[in-house]
Parts: structure tokens; C-alpha cells; sequence
């Protein structure tokens, strides 16, 4: 027998207890019988255990009085490409040395990432591991100190499905998941082990009696090709395959996620194409589209579907953490989503969202690599800024005027988890 402990008002214990008794009852106000949002296992029994005094309440309440119906919410942030290239990359024994040392780059944004009910993001490169040695672009192999560094931050939810999963092959991949496979309070995305993995490992998270499902895809692999046998090893785009999944894992959560690796680089405007699957994903039901891979900010929309519902899609969280020299500042430029989920007895909704703008700094060297929310950038680390001898205004503002092109009023230049703890 399992043993659960609910917070419901006195009024609906009494209820309960009379449903447990005698089945459910009417009294002319609707059915007296209420259950929890979580399953029971077959055969399985649920006691209902409360202190005498809420006994005592229970049944002085009066039945005719009308239950209330729970309301909860959930809130999730996602983050876009985090990407060590060779200039973040410590020297070897250096991570051993100094255990906080890339725990270091997310301490600005930590607070963010930890008050979240989930956390997303996105892992654009492997952990192949020390033998394979480790680098930067083109062909990317991270040390697992830096996944160590993402667990530490707070992330709950890590994409693998990018253009450089094949960066170290199919043992690269593998070594990944088995990085992954220490941690099981982490669940990774878009890599599989087999097909049987595949189709029935759902990555579903219950949070605040919400359900959360997750799914990933990447429009490809840089033109390197999954093993001709393991065709399930990487979640590529496929209409056809995406369709299946979202159909198999839609009845089992209350609100679905999925990751889009997809776009153009360097590109503020979304394409076509991005245009197009994220109006198929709406149509199939999905709930929030998590857009990454152009390296940039674009914009955030609301899609209309075909059941009536909406879709919130952001095509692009650009970059989280990267030293990239291509197209800067725009690709120093990031954002944090931020959404508030509610759900109660008329169903489940986004009841805000928002970008956070942030941006990687680093100085000279390529030191003192961190993330930090735009709202706390100042002046004085953008004069050190370690990009300035290319880019002569980093400042707050001149990062503000870009997001806001970008983003409209989408853009949330504060903590709204502040916001929330004021209502």
C-alpha cells in the first residue's frame, strides 16, 4: 500500500473520504469522488492519512459546500548554444586544480537557472571524452568538467540533438550518453541507444501536478553520416518520424516541449523553412517551440493550431555560453526564456513569458569567461570586455537597442522571479 499526504482544504477531505467509502456519491452538486493527477499502479491502494484535528474539521464542514478546484504553476527557462570553443577550454589539470573553475562561467545567471521549476539547455557539443582529446570548432569534443559545471548551475533538461553531435562519431555520442547516465537527475535529449530507446524511453518531468514531455530534433549533422545500422542513434527533422513521436508522448503530459536545432546562422530573421516546421509542430499540438543554432537572437511568436490552441514558438535563443569571433556583437548577444505555466480545471496555459537578454563577457585572453543577464551587465565589465579591440562599443546599451530590435516587447530586462514572489 502507498502511502500519499495531500494539502486539500477540510471540505474536500470530507469528500474524499465518503468517495473512498461508498463509491461516488451525488448529491445533486456533481460527484463527491475526487482523485490525485498522479496514476496508481495496478492493484495499488491509496490512504489517505490526515492529523486528527483536520479529521475533527472534515466533519464539521458541510457537504453542500462546493470544492475548490487546484490551480498550480510551473515555471521553466531555457538557454541557447553552450559552446566551448578552444579559447574556454582550460589547460589540462586545471578543472582538477580549481574544481569551480567552469562552475564559475554560470554563476551570474545561477540564480535564474536554480529558482526555475526546469531548466533547458542547449548542449551544442560532445563529451567524448579526455582520450579523444579535447577541442574547440571545427570538430568539437568538451570536457565533462564543463557538464559537471551545467549540473552545478541547476539545468534539469540538456539537448544533444545539434549540427556537431557527429563531431567524434558514433563512440563520441556514446560516451556522452554515459556521461549523462551518472547523473539521473539530468535528462538529455535527442541521442539514443537503440530504437527500442528510442520509442519507449518518453523524457516526461512532473513538477507542481504539471507534466512536462520533451523531444528534440537537428536538421543535420555537418554532412557527417549516422552509421547506415543505427539511423536512430541522432533525432534528425523528419516530418514523418516527428509526427509519430509527438502523437506517442502528446497523451502523457499536460504540456509539450520540443527542441529545434534549425536555421540560418548569423541571421536575426527566421527562414522559411523554420516558418513551416514550427506551423507543423503547432498543428501537432506542440505547446512551446525552443528554437537554437543561428547563434543570434530571433524573434518569439504565437502560433495559432488547428485544435484552436496556441503555440509559443522562439525560433532562436541565439548563444549562452561561446567565444565565438564570427559576426560579433551579435553573436555575443543571447537570451533566456522565461515562461509561467498555469493550470487549472479550464485547462493549461502560458500565463507569461519572456527573453531575458544575456551575453557571454570575457577579457583579455579570453579570462574570466561568464554569462551574465543583461539587467546586470554594467559599464565597467564591458570596458574590459575582451572584444573591444574589435567591437569599440560593448555596452549595456548598445546590447539593449540590438535585443530590443529583435525581441519588441517580448524583451524582459529584469527578474521575474522577483516579480512573482511580489504577487
Amino acid at each position: 500500500m502507498r502511502v500519499k499526504f495531500f494539502n486539500y482544504p477540510a471540505a474536500l477531505f470530507f469528500l474524499l473520504l465518503l468517495s473512498c467509502s461508498s463509491g461516488p456519491q451525488d448529491t445533486g452538486h456533481g460527484v463527491l469522488a475526487a482523485e490525485t493527477s498522479q496514476a496508481k499502479a495496478p492493484g495499488a491502494e491509496t490512504l489517505l492519512v490526515l492529523p486528527p484535528q483536520e479529521l475533527a474539521a472534515a466533519s464539521r464542514a458541510s457537504p453542500s459546500e462546493p470544492a475548490v478546484d487546484p490551480v498550480d504553476y510551473l515555471t521553466l527557462i531555457a538557454v541557447g548554444d553552450n559552446m566551448f570553443h578552444d579559447e574556454l577550454i582550460l589547460p589540462a589539470g586545471a578543472a582538477a586544480v580549481h574544481g569551480t573553475a567552469y562552475d564559475s562561467c554560470y554563476a551570474p545567471v545561477k540564480s535564474l537557472i536554480e529558482k526555475a521549476d526546469i531548466a533547458f539547455v542547449n548542449q551544442e557539443t560532445v563529451f567524448a571524452g579526455k582520450e579523444s582529446g579535447y577541442s574547440g570548432y571545427p570538430l568539437f569534443n568538451t570536457p565533462e568538467e564543463a557538464g559537471e559545471a551545467l549540473v552545478a548551475a541547476g539545468f534539469d533538461v540538456v539537448n544533444h540533438a545539434t549540427n556537431h553531435i557527429m563531431d567524434r562519431g558514433e563512440k563520441g555520442i556514446l560516451n556522452t550518453m554515459d556521461f549523462w547516465d551518472m547523473h539521473s537527475e539530468i535528462a538529455y535529449l535527442g541521442i539514443h541507444r537503440s530504437q527500442e530507446s528510442r520509442d519507449t524511453k518518453l523524457v516526461i518531468i512532473e513538477k507542481n501536478s504539471i507534466t512536462v514531455g520533451f523531444l528534440s530534433y537537428t536538421y543535420g549533422t555537418n554532412f557527417i553520416p549516422l552509421p547506415q545500422d543505427k539511423p536512430y542513434l541522432v533525432s534528425l527533422i523528419d516530418t514523418e518520424v516527428m509526427a509519430r513521436e509527438i502523437a506517442a508522448i502528446r497523451p502523457h503530459c499536460d504540456f509539450l516541449v520540443v527542441s529545434m536545432h534549425w536555421g540560418t546562422e548569423y541571421e536575426f530573421d527566421y527562414s522559411p523553412v523554420q516558418e513551416n516546421l514550427a506551423q507543423f509542430l503547432a498543428d501537432n499540438q506542440v505547446d512551446l517551440i525552443i528554437g537554437h543554432h543561428p547563434h543570434v537572437l530571433q524573434k518569439m511568436s504565437t502560433l495559432k493550431r488547428k485544435d484552436g490552441g496556441t503555440t509559443l514558438c522562439v525560433y532562436s535563443l541565439g548563444n549562452f555560453l561561446a567565444a565565438q569571433k564570427t559576426m560579433r556583437p551579435r553573436t555575443i548577444l543571447g537570451g533566456l526564456l522565461y515562461i509561467r505555466i498555469k493550470k487549472d480545471a479550464s485547462g493549461i496555459n502560458v500565463e507569461e513569458a519572456g527573453i531575458i537578454p544575456v551575453l557571454t563577457h570575457y577579457e583579455r585572453g579570453y579570462t574570466g569567461a561568464r554569462v551574465y543577464p543583461l539587467y546586470d551587465y554594467t559599464e565597467t565589465l564591458a570596458e574590459k570586455h575582451g572584444a573591444r579591440t574589435d567591437v569599440p562599443d560593448l555596452s549595456p546599451g548598445s546590447f539593449k537597442a540590438m535585443a530590443e530590435r529583435v525581441l519588441g516587447d517580448d524583451l524582459l530586462n529584469h527578474d521575474p522571479f522577483k516579480t512573482a514572489q511580489s504577487r
